[in-house]
């Protein structure tokens, strides 16, 4: 056999060896790739505060403030007048009754079809309107 070819052999024979002591000796480095705070799997991640809940009301208020009065400052630097970041805020965080009518009837047209496939089955149907109220409490509505 010529020399380049043992040499071949030989290099590819260490080069497993090493390969396979890396990965034992690796650990859990591995496993922990892709994990973490920023990682797309929410079991590492901390949870926020519960949709709807004062925490989470004031946390959306406090980031709505913080966007408003960026876009208040960029436009200042551009030398156009400030915005008035209350009421601003206040406003975006109005409800809107024109929008919760129009969630209210999207909600209400899943539960009547709810409804008609739960009598196809044989099952007794829910009160739409008790079940309407019921979804837009869970939703925070």
């Amino acid at each position: 056999m010529e020399p380049f070819g043992i040499a071949v052999i030989v290099i590819a024979i260490v080069a497993g060896i090493a390969a396979i002591a890396s990965y034992f000796g690796s650990g859990d480095v591995y496993r922990s790739i892709g994990k973490g705070q920023f990682a797309l799997d929410t079991e590492d991640r901390p949870r926020g505060p519960k949709a709807g809940s004062p925490a989470a009301m004031a946390e959306q208020a406090e980031e709505v403030r913080q966007m408003i009065q960026a876009r208040s400052d960029r436009g200042e630097a551009r030398g156009e007048a400030p915005l008035d970041v209350d009421a601003e805020v206040a406003a975006l965080l109005r409800p809107q009754a024109g929008e919760d009518a129009q969630l209210r009837e999207e909600v209400r047209q899943l539960v009547v079809a709810r409804n008609e496939r739960r009598m196809r089955r044989g099952e007794e149907p829910l009160d739409v309107e008790a079940e309407v109220d019921r979804q837009l409490r869970d939703l925070g509505a």
